[in-house]
């Protein structure tokens, strides 16, 4: 089988799909995200959403240009949609977040909040003339003029599909923040205070009823998004 699959045995726990209904499954196309943090849009369309019956449908579907991630035409069958990706579908809108279970659901929202999204800022890199790069964690890069505002952690609220920046969103005390992994996985809590570890051991964010790695925290400040009941 050619790299364009993977075995539903082995795919990300996080792709809510049973495993044992077929061997193989699409891989989506190297890009963007992780694999653990996207699906193909085909199997968006198809299994999770079932707005399609067949793998056929959806070519159908994405070659009339009526499929759109992050506010862009989509044909590629396999093109991820991850995390925090807003995908339309005629006029319906969705966002990717993960669940209490850390999986991954496509949640219906607004048209408005279909013209925005947030990125957390994964690194910074010097370019050609100097100028600084923001690496974000979809895989895009925002080039900025004053690179001392922005660090690692912090999360920018970019407008659709021009990455306008309408919001820089601080990583520290009092920002409230989506956790994407341990325990609390899915729900938002108020950060309380950032620990820097020395070595190797991760850094470390408290907040009032537990604490977790930094890895784990998405400062989100106070953009709505679509999450499970219960989850504040």
């Amino acid at each position: 089988m050619s790299s364009n699959h993977l075995k539903r045995l082995a795919m990300p726990r996080s792709w809510p799909l049973p495993r044992k209904t077929t061997v193989w499954v699409s891989r989506p196309t190297p890009g963007a995200h992780a694999l653990e943090l996207c699906m193909p849009i085909t199997l968006v369309i198809r299994d999770v959403l079932r707005l399609a019956k067949t793998a056929r449908e959806v070519r159908f579907i994405l070659h009339n240009e009526l499929a759109k991630v992050d506010g862009r035409v989509v044909k590629d069958p396999r093109r991820g949609v991850g995390l925090m990706d807003v995908m339309t579908l005629g006029e319906e809108h969705y966002r990717c977040v993960l669940d209490h279970n850390g999986r991954l659901q496509y949640r219906r929202i607004s048209a408005d909040e279909a013209s925005w999204k947030v990125c957390r800022i994964e690194g910074k890199t010097t370019i050609k003339g100097g100028r600084t790069q923001l690496n974000l964690h979809d895989g895009r890069n925002i080039i900025v003029d004053d690179p001392a505002e922005y660090s690692t952690g912090e999360s920018l609220k970019l407008s659709l599909p021009d990455q306008k920046i309408l919001e820089h969103i601080r990583f520290g005390e009092g920002t409230r923040a989506y956790l994407m992994g341990g325990a609390h996985v899915g729900s938002t809590a108020h950060m309380k205070e950032f620990i820097k570890t020395r070595g190797s051991m991760p850094n470390e964010v408290q907040f009032d009823d537990f604490v977790t790695v930094a890895r784990n925290v998405f400062a989100i400040g106070d953009v709505s998004l679509p999450l499970m009941e219960g989850a504040e």
